[in-house]
């Protein structure tokens, strides 16, 4: 991250169709509302519009042709003025109709989503094809800084996208309000890359008689959450708070920032309480940056309040199988061992660490294992680092295209991978805690929520990196 971004930071997811695992089996508790945008994957092409025409009239007229231009457009106009009354008056800022052929169409403003327009990062290819680089990334503000989009140029396949999400429309469709797909703004989760604080993942609790909250506790303390998500087979059962409190939270102070080969976005929430929900008072600063190499994504969370109070951080990015043969795609978690849930329709752990070795869960392989029909929603922990980092990979060999998600930072405890049989993504969140980290089932076991103390920070750190893998030798 570049100085001037630090300074600029300073100021201030019924029905995919289900699949089958034997053991612990089920379905996710994503389903239902991935079900509803799923319909417009396959038409991604996407590029942000609404630019600004800037039109500016300054300075003499040069040529003589310009001059009788004038001349007559003057002309025309008093013309009009004397010929009175009859015709309809036309609306201020339309087009005159003598003029309506040839004049620029009015500019649109930048797409809003959450109220808050959209911000899109952008570099120049540099590679001549020899290298997957980054092109684009799209983020909005106005729901947690949520990252849209990615793009990137791959040899071979040219520009892709690296994210699985709707078109930009379809989305502000699904989260405008009122919409029942995004009570809570839970249509954050359902694709693109949400943010997840101050919680990732599920949390219990005891149910309010209106079942729109649970109570749940930490240090004696008692903390109540909205009932956000439920049984996915059963959306009146088993209501639970799910992936944290700033889904449809505007971010402030949004800035820009060249930077060498690339930019950079940042922004911050002064979260309070997070409307009464959390213990303490919370600042969340992000910073965001696409170059060539990489995308980096930063979120700092500081304690501004005057009591303890846990925290825990994730991302819950959709990165597309490109070539849709999910099947033939290879996961490579660097994780020894997996929570066990009671179901994939909760998805609620059950306390027990199992170890992956020669199961179904042991993605240990550095080059990765095939995601065959396996029915993935789980959370792996005792992570492996390579040179500090929790490297995670999915690779497309039938499009010779990987994607490294690395995260850097030495809070993140446990990775979640959404992935159903029939889908074309893989979601990889990595994230500080277990699912349910207040929960008795854990008997006590440190769950990778961070207490910070009034005053005290933690940081989130991501790295996302694209590659080519390997390809056997007479083999394209």
């Amino acid at each position: 991250m570049s100085t001037q971004a630090r300074a600029s930071l300073a100021g201030d997811h019924a029905a995919v169709e289900r699949g089958k695992r034997g053991g612990v089996c089920g379905n996710s508790g994503h389903e239902e509302i991935v079900e509803a945008v799923l319909p417009a994957m396959a038409a991604y092409n996407w590029g942000l519009q609404g630019l600004f025409a800037i039109i500016s009239y300054a300075g003499e007229m040069e040529t003589m042709r310009m001059r009788k231009g004038m001349a007559a457009a003057a002309v025309a106009g008093a013309l009009a003025l004397m010929a009175g009354c009859n015709s309809t008056t036309t609306p201020a800022g339309s087009a005159a109709p003598a003029a309506a052929e040839t004049a620029t169409p009015p500019a649109q403003a930048n797409p809003e989503i959450g109220g808050v327009p959209v911000v899109k990062l952008t570099r120049n290819a540099t590679s001549n094809g020899t290298r997957p680089e980054f092109l684009s990334l799209t983020v909005l503000p106005g729901r947690g800084m949520e990252v849209f989009q990615i793009t990137a140029n791959v040899p071979g396949k040219g520009e892709i996208p690296v994210l699985w999400a709707p078109t930009l429309e379809e989305l502000a469709q699904r989260m405008s309000p009122g919409s029942a797909a995004d009570a809570y703004g839970n249509a954050s989760f359902s694709c693109c890359g949400a943010f997840l604080v101050p919680y990732p993942n599920r949390i219990l609790g005891k149910l309010s008689p209106d079942e729109k909250t649970i109570t749940t506790e930490w240090q004696g303390k008692k903390i109540v959450l909205p009932a956000n998500w439920h049984n996915s087979d059963h959306p009146d059962e088993n209501k639970h708070a799910m992936h944290g409190l700033i889904l449809n939270w505007p971010v402030q102070d949004v800035q820009t920032v060249k930077i060498p080969d690339g930019e950079t976005v940042t922004g911050v929430i002064h979260a309070g309480d997070f409307s009464g929900h959390w213990l303490s008072e919370t600042d969340l600063s992000f910073v965001i940056t696409l170059t060539g190499g990489a995308v980096d994504a930063e979120i700092v969370a500081k304690n501004v309040g005057k009591e303890d109070e846990p925290m825990a951080i994730g991302w819950h990015p959709y990165f597309s199988i490109p070539s849709g043969e999910r099947s033939q795609a290879l996961l490579h978690v660097p994780g020894e061992q997996v929570a066990q849930v009671n179901n994939y329709q909760d998805v609620f752990p059950t306390g027990k660490l199992l170890p992956v070795k020669g199961t179904k869960w042991d993605y240990l392989a550095a080059e990765g294992k095939p995601l065959d029909d396996n029915y993935l929603d789980d959370n792996w922990s005792k992570l492996q680092r390579t040179n500090g980092a929790v490297q995670v990979t999915l690779t497309d060999p039938a499009s010779n295209y990987g994607v490294k998600v690395l995260g850097l930072s030495p809070d993140i405890r446990t990775v979640q991978v959404y992935s159903p049989p029939t889908a074309k993504f893989a979601a990889i969140e990595e994230q500080f805690n277990f699912a349910d980290p207040f929960g008795k089932e854990w008997h006590g076991m440190n769950t990778g929520m961070v207490t910070l103390q009034p005053g005290q920070s933690v940081q989130w750190h991501v790295r996302v990196e694209l590659f080519q893998p390997k390809v056997a030798q007479g083999k394209k």
